[in-house]
Formats: C-alpha cells, sequence, structure tokens
C-alpha cells in the first residue's frame, strides 16, 4: 500500500475508532445517568441551534456577508473589525472561519486580510460568554425559547429567502435557549448525586489535563462555543472549580482550529496557510494564557473589583478571562503578521500546479455563491489561456505573433505546424481535465438559487465551447501540418488562410477579455467570423475553378472542404466562449455584449458579399 494511501486509511480507521467511541460512550451515559443525558441533550441542541443560526445567516443575508467581506478587508485593521464585529453577530466563529477559507481558497481574499479576520474571529466569539454569564444564569431561558421556535418555524416556511434564513436564524436561537437550559438543570440535578468537583485537579497537573480536556470537548463537538457555555454551565453548578474553568477555557480555544483544519481539508494551498495561520495564533493565545495564567487571575480581578462584581460570580469572571487572553494573543500576534505571512508561504507553497489540475476550484468555495462564482470564473479563464496555448502548438502559431499587433499574414508562411505533435495527448492532458473539472464544479453548486446559477451556466458554456475547439483543431492539425510540409501549393496557401484566421480569433478574443467592460467590441469577433466567411473554398465556385484547372486535385479539395468546417467551428467556438466569459463579470451580473454580436445568417452574408436577410444587418 502506497504511502499516502495509507496515511488515508489510517486516518479513516482514525475517525471511524472515535466516532464509534463517542457514540459508545454516550450510550453508557444514556443508561447509567438520566441527569447526564440532560447534560448530552442539552449539548446536542445547542450544537442544532448553532447549525440552524449558520444556516439562517446564511440565507438571510442572501450574499451579502460574503460581499461584506470583499469590501471590508483592504488592510489588516479592517479584517480584525470585521471578524470581531460579524462573529459578535452571528455567535459562530466557525461560520467566518469557513467563509474566510472559502474566499482565500477563490483568490477573493489576501492571507493578511484572512489573518486579521480569524484574529477577529477569535475575539468576537467571547462575546456569547458575556451573553450567557450575564443573562443566561439569571432568567429562565426556556420561557423565551419556546416563542422563539413557534415564531421561527412559522417564519421558515415562508416563501422568500430573507423570510426563510429570519425564521433558522431565530428557531436557531430558541434552540440555542433551550440548549443552554437544560445543560443547566442537567448540572443542578448532577449536584444530587454527584459532585464532580471533588474530581478537581489543583497545580500544573490539573492545568494540563482540564486544558486538554477542553481541547478534547470541542475537537469532538467541533465548536469551541459549546464547549464554553457547557462550562459556564458547569461552573455555575458548582460543578467544577474555576481554576479548572479557566483551563478548560484554553482548552476550548485550541480545539476550535479544528474546524478551520477540517475546512482546508479541500482547500487549496491559500487556505491552508490561513488554517494553519489559525492553529498559529490560537496555539500561541492558548501558550500565553497557560505561561501567565497568574497574571490573568490578578487582571481578572482587577476588572471585577472596577466593574463590581460579586465576590461570587465566577461565571462573568471566566467570561472576562475568555475576552481577555484572547485580546493579548491579537496584542502579541498582530506586530508578527509580516513575519507569519513569510513563513507561511515558505512552508506551504504555491506549488506550480500541473496543468491537469485546476487551480482555483475546491471544496471550500462551493459553500457561498459568490466564492463558487469566481473561482469558476477564475478556472474558465484560466482554461481560456490552455486552449490559446494548445491552439498554438497544434496550428504552428507563434503566441509572441498572435499577440502581437502586426499582420498575422505577412508571418504565417513561415510558421509550420509539427506533424508529429500527439495533439490527443495534449487534449487529454491539458483541456479534457480542465474542462471536467469545471463541468463537476458548476454542476455541484447547481442546489444554489437560481439567480445564483445563472452566471455560472455561462461558465459552463464558455468552458464547453473551449473544449470543443480543441477537438476541432486535432481534426485540423492533420492536413495542415501535412500541406504544410510540402505538396500542393493552392491548397498550401489555402490552408495558410484558415490558419491565419483561427489566430485572428485567438487574438481577437484576447483582446476583449482583458479590455475594459465598457471599452470591449464583440463585433470585433463578427469581423474575424466574416474573414472565415470570406475564407470558405466553396465560395463563388473558388474551388470548382482550381479543379478545372488542374491546380488541385479532387482528394485534396474535398480534404480543404472538410477542414474548413473544422475551422469555421473553431471560430465561432472560441468567439461564443469569449462572449460568455465576458458575459459574467466580478458580481455574477450578465452585461448586453452577447447581445450586439452578429448572427450567424449576417455574417455568412457579409462574408459572402450579399445583403443580409431582411435587406440590412446591423450597424
Amino acid at each position: 500500500m502506497s504511502f499516502p494511501l495509507s496515511r488515508a486509511f489510517s486516518g479513516l480507521l482514525a475517525g471511524r475508532v472515535l466516532l464509534i467511541g463517542s457514540l459508545a460512550l454516550l450510550l453508557w451515559l444514556f443508561w447509567s445517568s438520566p441527569d447526564g443525558t440532560r447534560v448530552a441533550a442539552g449539548v446536542a441542541i445547542f450544537l442544532f441551534g448553532m447549525r440552524f443560526m449558520e444556516d439562517g445567516f446564511r440565507s438571510f443575508t442572501g450574499g451579502a456577508l460574503e460581499h461584506l467581506l470583499g469590501r471590508c478587508t483592504g488592510s489588516i485593521w479592517m479584517s480584525l473589525l470585521f471578524g470581531v464585529v460579524v462573529t459578535a453577530l452571528v455567535q459562530s466563529s466557525s461560520l467566518v472561519s469557513v467563509l474566510t477559507i472559502s474566499f482565500m481558497s477563490a483568490g477573493l481574499l489576501s492571507l493578511r486580510g484572512g489573518i486579521g479576520i480569524i484574529f477577529g474571529a477569535n475575539l468576537g466569539t467571547t462575546t456569547g460568554a458575556w451573553l450567557v454569564a450575564g443573562l443566561g444564569f439569571k432568567v429562565d431561558l426556556a420561557v423565551y425559547a419556546l416563542p422563539m421556535l413557534v415564531l421561527g418555524a412559522v417564519l421558515s416556511f415562508q416563501k422568500g429567502k430573507a423570510g426563510r434564513g429570519a425564521g433558522l436564524a431565530l428557531a436557531g436561537l430558541g434552540f440555542l435557549f433551550m440548549g443552554i437550559q437544560e445543560m443547566k438543570d442537567g448540572f443542578d440535578a448532577f449536584r444530587d448525586t454527584i459532585d464532580l468537583a471533588a474530581f478537581a485537579m489543583p497545580g500544573i497537573r490539573g492545568l494540563l489535563v482540564y486544558a486538554l480536556l477542553g481541547t478534547i470537548a470541542t475537537v469532538i463537538m467541533q465548536s469551541s462555543h459549546a464547549t464554553l457555555i457547557l462550562i459556564l454551565t458547569a461552573l455555575s453548578a458548582g460543578q467544577i472549580t474555576y481554576e479548572n474553568a479557566l483551563a478548560l477555557a484554553i482548552g476550548a480555544n485550541l480545539g476550535t482550529t479544528i474546524t478551520a483544519v477540517i475546512g482546508a481539508l479541500g482547500a487549496n494551498a491559500a487556505g491552508r496557510r490561513l488554517a494553519a495561520a489559525h492553529v498559529v495564533f490560537n496555539g500561541v493565545t492558548g501558550l500565553v494564557a497557560l505561561l501567565a495564567l497568574p497574571g490573568f487571575e490578578w487582571a481578572v480581578e482587577e476588572v471585577a473589583l472596577a466593574v463590581g462584581l460579586a465576590p461570587d460570580d465566577m461565571t462573568m469572571r471566566l467570561a472576562i478571562f475568555h475576552s481577555l487572553f484572547n485580546l493579548v494573543g491579537v496584542i502579541v500576534m498582530l506586530p508578527l503578521v509580516g513575519r507569519l505571512e513569510q513563513v507561511l508561504y515558505r512552508l506551504l507553497p504555491d506549488h506550480m500546479a500541473k496543468v491537469t489540475q485546476p487551480k482555483y476550484l475546491s471544496e471550500t468555495a462551493l459553500a457561498f455563491p459568490e466564492a463558487a462564482l469566481e473561482a469558476a470564473r477564475k478556472e474558465v479563464f484560466r482554461l481560456f489561456e490552455h486552449t490559446r496555448d494548445v491552439a498554438c502548438i497544434t496550428l504552428g502559431l507563434d503566441l509572441r505573433v498572435v499577440d502581437g499587433e502586426g499582420d498575422l499574414r505577412a508571418r504565417m508562411g513561415a510558421l509550420r505546424p509539427d506533424p508529429t505533435l500527439d495533439v490527443e495527448m495534449l487534449y487529454d492532458t491539458r483541456i479534457k481535465p480542465l474542462h471536467a473539472a469545471i463541468v463537476e464544479f458548476i454542476a455541484r453548486a447547481g442546489s444554489f438559487q437560481a439567480s445564483e446559477t445563472r452566471p455560472l451556466m455561462g461558465l459552463y458554456r464558455a468552458s464547453n465551447r473551449m473544449a470543443q475547439a480543441v477537438k476541432d483543431m486535432k481534426h485540423l492539425h492533420k492536413n495542415a501540418s501535412r500541406m504544410a510540409q510540402g505538396g500542393n501549393e493552392r491548397a498550401r496557401e489555402e490552408y495558410v488562410k484558415l490558419r491565419c484566421v483561427v489566430a485572428e480569433m485567438l487574438r481577437a478574443t484576447d483582446v476583449l477579455l482583458h479590455e475594459d467592460a465598457e471599452s470591449r467590441d464583440p463585433l470585433a469577433l463578427d469581423l474575424v467570423k466574416v474573414d472565415m466567411e470570406r475564407a470558405d473554398p466553396m465560395a463563388d465556385g473558388h474551388m470548382d475553378r482550381l479543379i478545372r484547372a488542374g491546380a488541385m486535385p479532387g482528394t485534396v479539395a474535398t480534404s480543404l472542404v472538410n477542414d474548413f468546417g473544422y475551422a469555421r467551428r473553431i471560430v465561432w467556438n472560441l468567439a461564443d466562449a469569449a462572449l460568455s466569459m465576458v458575459g459574467v463579470n466580478k458580481e455574477g451580473d450578465a452585461n448586453v455584449a452577447d447581445s450586439l454580436a452578429l448572427t450567424e445568417g449576417e455574417v455568412m452574408a457579409l462574408g459572402h458579399g450579399t445583403p443580409p436577410a431582411g435587406g440590412k444587418g446591423k450597424t
């Protein structure tokens, strides 16, 4: 068994063992302790609430959150503020982390901006502890939970995306409240049967053991927020000591990186760099908190004294501690962001991706419509570059000549296709894998709203047209390369014409795709199509005259007619691909470029010198 396969199998086996072990532990808990069952049920309800809230916010914002992320992350300070505010609002650092990794993978966000968001998310998630410690243990949350669930259920059945999202978010908040109340009641009941505080461990050993327990609990639940609420409820019920609660909070902060790590498994190098930055930040923050715990305890007491907290209000002290050590982590790490970037780029470089592999398409980009659209758009543009390269290699064109401004016809005679070239191999290794990846990616994005998938369909069309164009190049190459090496002089001239028009289209499409939207002229592509029609060997009896004059054998003439069909399809498919690509800008809006193009009948009429149907064409 190869090492990568062995490692993947070992990881899968470890995951299965952890799952089976966790289920066995829960089943034992259900059988042995009804009070423990209430606590576990409270955690489950809380996690369901978080999932409902995340889905609700995604649906309710309707892409506004992603749009805001792209606009508000121009500097490290703006990124930090974005992370704090958004995480405080949605109460889910996991959602913000996955969203950020998605945008990083799609190339919509710089590493520095992503690091700032992660720093801010760690600080913003501490607000949940303040809310629960300040209100959750002083009021009966179940009283508010039930109305929220009812209202949320009603709204969730609305057809509108915003109404449905608001309903899910409200129901999620109701589940959060209900879960907190269940955990609180469970721990209160525990107090009558078993005192977990008896298992308290003082000193360094207790600090390390409870920090490890906090990490494990967060890895299992994949939510530091849920772990922290569990710690707060246990602390409020007197089931754990304050010192052990501090250690558990530090461990939960370390364990929360599991979400970013899992999110990065399907990401590219950019997403993995951000996940690594998340691990580094939380690791450094946790280490600082462990090493300087006495200093933090003193600072917490000073803050508590300043705000007038009761001496026995340990839950609020824990919330203060949680915010304080994350704030110190941000202060420590911010000056080191530049150095951290350098190290991450060195350890996780952008390897020269094989041309057969997509560069921007990833699992994480599929999580959000805007990220998916941008990833697909960049990959389709990348496919266009490969298509141009393959076209030049196949038809014996010099890319520098194609990209230049000189007369293509003057240079074409000296450029000849290589008859030994394996075009099938070029297609199979450079075009087909990218096209297949794009098609699969867009198909998997089909669960988005119709308005969100419509731009993706334009990119799908562009990818399909480019693949078809390269397939036709395979057929054109055979005779074009043979005629370029010798043989019939007139046939060689005709093939030069065909290759020249294809080169003109490669130049015109490249210009169109790199111009500003206001400067784009889709009619430039129509002019090349008209040139293609003028190169038709059957036009005006041109082929018949060559055959009658003995200037071209019939076998060569029939091959030329077939190859004109291939060249014509290449030109039209390249033009259609380019128009489909510029029809989708970064915001996913359709423009009117394709509506200005001439119809096929109008192009043929102009190419053959006859008036278009109706007596006139577009002007």
